[in-house]
């Protein structure tokens, strides 16, 4: 079966936000966001050299591959996707591109893109990859510049270390860290059923064609969702949240959602979807031929909270 087939059949799957931002939880030097908690460094306007501390900090001594994959099995998941790396553009793999990664920067040292790899294969799960090929808060040229602060009031790139948008070159970025992170995903961790890319915002249509086709070069059976941007992508993905009425009788189709409020760690947001509803949205998508795809956002030591796996085990048929 090719994963075209075994994505329209699939239905269901976990999605992980998990970086940095976990040490936050939502909150910075007595304040509380009102937003999601994997965007609290442009929410707090929080500099690099101050975030970058946070690394010497993250020590998960409770990540096991194994609880979150077999909780996603448990829960009747088929697939996992989780953020390689995120907007803050700290790398939850090792990379030989940047040394801004989990296991160059932080006192952990494991590649937990190749744990959970490895727990996929054992437990019959496949594994996809979120990869934000755009922005990167880290980065001098980092993408966003041309769309200011009109995300919540926050801005798309970092204007708080990097104030000159009029000079910033995506392209530069895009060369030296995204291009070589992407092949390090696609060549270093089996097989993966998809790329997930995220908020396309400054790339050119050859960027993102270029991208498009080193996923299809390294891993040709390997899927893109329609966040690369441009108008590529093999299938669509909704937008955050969304849970559309119509019945999509061709092509492949997911609607990426939250189980609370947030996508990464908040201590504070328990407002958590039960089992019932989460069956009920389920169908419902399910039934209009669209995939569910629910986020977890685990915390700093690395556990899925515990209302959360309570109520997915309680989804499965």
């Amino acid at each position: 079966m090719n994963n075209k087939q075994w994505f329209r059949e699939a239905g269901y799957g976990m999605m992980i936000h998990w970086g940095l931002y976990a040490l936050i939880g939502g909150e910075w030097r007595g304040r509380r966001m009102d937003y999601i908690g994997e965007w609290s460094q442009s929410y707090f306007r929080i500099p690099n050299e101050t975030y970058g501390k946070l690394a010497g900090a993250f020590n998960p001594i409770e990540f096991r591959a194994e609880d979150w994959v077999t909780l996603a099995r448990d829960s009747g998941m088929k697939y996992m996707v989780v953020t390689s790396k995120h907007h803050d553009g700290f790398a939850l793999f090792r990379s030989a591109a940047d040394a801004y990664n989990i296991c160059d920067a932080t006192p952990f040292g494991r590649d937990v893109i190749a744990e959970l790899a490895e727990a996929c294969y054992k437990h019959g799960i496949k594994l996809g990859l979120y990869y934000s090929q755009d922005l990167d808060w880290h980065e001098p040229d980092g993408g966003g510049y041309t769309r200011g602060h009109t995300n919540a009031g926050m801005s798309w790139t970092n204007d708080w270390d990097y104030p000159d948008n009029d000079n910033k070159d995506y392209t530069r970025c895009y060369e030296s860290k995204i291009k070589p992170q992407l092949k390090e995903i696609l060549t270093n961790y089996g097989d993966l059923c998809l790329i997930w890319f995220d908020t396309p915002a400054t790339l050119t249509e050859i960027q993102s064609r270029e991208l498009y086709d080193m996923v299809k070069h390294y891993q040709p059976d390997c899927l893109v969702n329609s966040r690369l941007g441009n108008k590529l992508g093999d299938y669509r993905s909704w937008g955050d949240n969304e849970i559309p009425d119509e019945y999509m009788h061709d092509g492949l189709y997911e609607s990426p959602a939250t189980l609370n409020r947030t996508w990464g760690y908040k201590a504070f947001d328990v407002e958590w979807k039960q089992a019932d509803e989460v069956r009920r949205i389920r169908r419902h998508l399910n039934e209009r031929g669209i995939n569910y795809l629910l986020n977890v956002g685990p915390d700093h030591l690395g556990r899925i909270p515990a209302p959360a796996c309570d109520i997915l085990r309680a989804t499965k048929d």
